[in-house]
């Protein structure tokens, strides 16, 4: 914004990423290819107020994302729209226990796989994330680090070209977040 004479503090850009970006995340997922029907299943750890809070992810065979949901507490798994065919998790109980109840209801039971080495997909899926995570050091809100962190996934599944979108694969990746937001960018 600089580079257009507009001087904004960093505490400006935080509150309106806080408060914008997931507007874009929601429209994001109207618009968000289909995923493959073998997942893998994770929790990832985000520290909010001095306290550990979890990040369950969910990324298909081809490593795209399906679904995150940050949580205070370890008894929620992801609720995406659809139901996989087979998932891979690791010893989680939590997840275990959120795919078993699925399951009682449905007629064909998603088939569960605990084996640690293929979920290496999302377990690298998640460095990602921490990547960015890690220089912010802690969130100071639980709202806040939702929001935060659901840009994060965004950007992501944005660069992973998860977007139908005409030409998504011609456009920047600048570019295709102008088209998110409602401008396209003319070059």
């Amino acid at each position: 914004m600089r580079e257009r004479g507009v001087f904004v503090d960093h505490s400006s850009m935080n509150r309106w990423a806080i408060r914008f970006l997931p507007l874009l995340e929601k429209v994001f997922r109207k618009h968000k290819r289909p995923v493959g029907g073998s997942w893998r299943m994770d929790e990832t750890y985000i520290k909010v107020k001095g306290a550990w809070k979890y990040l369950y992810r969910a990324v298909d065979k081809e490593g795209k994302t399906v679904d995150f949901v940050l949580t205070a507490r370890r008894d929620k798994a992801i609720k995406a729209s659809g139901a996989p065919e087979k998932v891979t998790m690791d010893k989680s109980g939590a997840n275990k226990a959120a795919i078993d109840g699925v399951n009682a209801s449905r007629e064909t039971p998603i088939v569960v796989r605990q084996v640690k080495y293929l979920n290496n997909i999302v377990e690298q899926d998640h460095r990602a994330v921490k990547r960015v995570t890690k220089p912010m050091r802690n969130f100071k809100s639980f709202r806040a680090a939702k929001n935060v962190l659901a840009s994060i996934e965004l950007m992501h599944m944005i660069r992973k070209g998860q977007r139908m979108m005409e030409g998504y694969n011609v456009r920047s990746f600048v570019d295709q977040f102008y088209a998110l937001a409602g401008g396209i960018r003319h070059v």
